[in-house]
């Protein structure tokens, strides 16, 4: 499914969401215009490291950033198989992959818009300028 976002073309893979279209859009529309922290959508985790990833970056609440380190260090891995993981996520923003930094600064954002939508996404969710998210 295609979408806009601040500014920016997306796409997810809606076949790993249990949620009608039209209920999906709304939900993302409101996030963002920043009515709306948490999606209310069962998901479909794949198995292994990436369904395993995508739940913890599930389980980050809105305004919160965790590292690349912090996941691998819950999950046994490395923190660049987490970023791997990360960059698999097929329903970015349902499942926060934006939410996860590296430990210098903002590592990287595969969706479509890039780590200038990741900046944007994590400005949005603090309430701060975009200048802290360089």
């Amino acid at each position: 499914m295609r979408f806009e976002l601040l500014d920016s073309e997306m796409s997810l893979d809606e076949s790993h969401l249990d949620i009608d279209e039209d209920t999906l859009r709304a939900q993302l529309a409101a996030y963002g215009r920043g009515e709306r922290r948490e999606f209310d959508v069962p998901v479909s985790y794949p198995e292994g490291l990436v369904g395993d990833v995508m739940r913890l970056m599930a389980a980050i609440p809105y305004g919160q950033t965790r590292t690349y380190g912090d996941l691998a260090a819950e999950l046994d891995s490395s923190a660049q198989a987490v970023g791997q993981a990360c960059g698999a996520n097929p329903v970015p923003i349902v499942v926060p992959c934006h939410r996860v930094v590296a430990a210098d600064g903002l590592g990287g954002f595969s969706a479509e818009g890039g780590t200038d939508l990741k900046r944007r996404l994590l400005a949005l969710e603090s309430g701060e300028s975009l200048a802290r998210f360089v």
